[in-house]
């Protein structure tokens, strides 16, 4: 087998993780698949890179050796793809925005926006699920923008590849059928929420861990959670199977109200993030300047989340810090 800058992609990671288990979850893998690419690696390089314990791993001479040239090697590479990348695109003038975003309303409004800016600039865009996906994306080059959310103060993807800028932080709000026994309440305490289940969209990060801790705070552990796409949220919480929850802009689905929690138990950060060494770095100013716009005009459209910044005398929410630590693991949820 020859070596690949995955390879020591992986040897990093695991060195970073100091456990197959937390690499794997980082790698997006599953941990037996890891710990068979990690015998695959050393058998190529003839010797064991990691000692294995009861607490984790711990690297060998050999491991020490290979990770301080994987240190070196591995940003090398990195600049070199992206610096030919962007040559590229200069010779071939690809698109100026190539937009990659997970669920959420303030994409189709960025692309509106920087359609409307630049009509000779070509505008793509792709979805997905995973804010991990999108952020590598970017990163390798098939992406110049990276829109996604974080919850708390969790630290997004890709930290070392790409500078990533906050344009807005809202409050959770939920959602309730209009005849739901809250719907009049302008603001819902989650522990009157305690017998309900609840619905939410699939994704990466942390907001699983967030959610369940603030429900312990107010008394009670969720009963049943349903992962599920935003248009099955939106019906479970119309028919009262559930209590969905979202973001403050979502514009309010027919036969739904929306109703912020009160006190702010949880939060979501909205970024953007680019390759300061790409194409993105040149334009990422004004993209950033229509991001926050399209978040202001969609805080304007929601009426009941216009209505929470008018009765907290604030044009914008802006926070302290809520800590929530950086996720362990993959596949925890996200919010409509």
């Amino acid at each position: 087998m020859d070596l690949e800058m995955r390879h020591l992609r992986a040897i990093r990671t695991i060195a970073e993780a100091g456990s197959l288990t937390r690499a794997a979850a980082v790698l997006g893998l599953a941990q037996p698949a890891l710990s068979a690419q990690l015998k695959r690696i050393e058998a190529t390089l003839g010797g064991r890179l990691f000692e294995r314990g009861r607490y984790g791993v711990r690297t060998t001479a050999l491991g020490d050796f290979v990770l301080d040239r994987a240190r070196i090697l591995l940003p090398a590479v990195g600049q070199l793809q992206r610096e030919a990348v962007r040559l590229t695109q200069d010779g071939e003038q690809a698109p100026a925005f190539r937009l990659g975003g997970t669920h959420g309303p303030l994409l189709g409004a960025m692309v509106d926006r920087l359609s409307a800016a630049h009509p000779g600039a070509p505008v793509t865009t792709r979805i997905s699920w995973s804010d991990r996906e999108i952020a590598a994306s970017v990163a390798d080059g098939r992406l110049n923008f990276a829109v996604i959310g974080a919850c708390g103060q969790s630290t997004p993807p890709e930290p070392d590849r790409l500078a990533w800028r906050q344009f807005a932080v809202d409050p959770i709000f939920v959602m309730l059928s209009t005849d739901h026994p809250l719907a009049a309440r302008s603001e819902v305490e989650l522990a009157d929420l305690a017998d309900e289940a609840w619905a939410v969209v699939p994704g990466d990060g942390c907001f699983g861990e967030c959610f369940n801790a603030a429900c312990a705070r107010a008394g009670f552990r969720p009963r049943r959670l349903y992962e599920t796409d935003i248009a099955s949220c939106v019906y479970l919480a119309e028919v009262g199977r559930a209590a969905g929850l979202c973001r403050a802009t979502l514009p309010t689905p027919p036969g739904l109200v929306t109703r912020a929690l009160a006190g702010t138990p949880l939060m979501w950060r909205h970024l953007i993030g680019w390759d300061p060494y790409g194409p993105a770095a040149d334009v990422a100013s004004d993209v950033v300047e229509h991001a926050y716009a399209a978040h202001a005009d969609a805080a304007t459209r929601s009426e009941s989340y216009a209505a929470w910044l008018a009765a907290h005398d604030a044009e914008v929410w802006n926070p302290a810090p809520n800590p929530c630590r950086a996720p362990s693991r993959p596949g925890e949820r996200s919010l409509a």
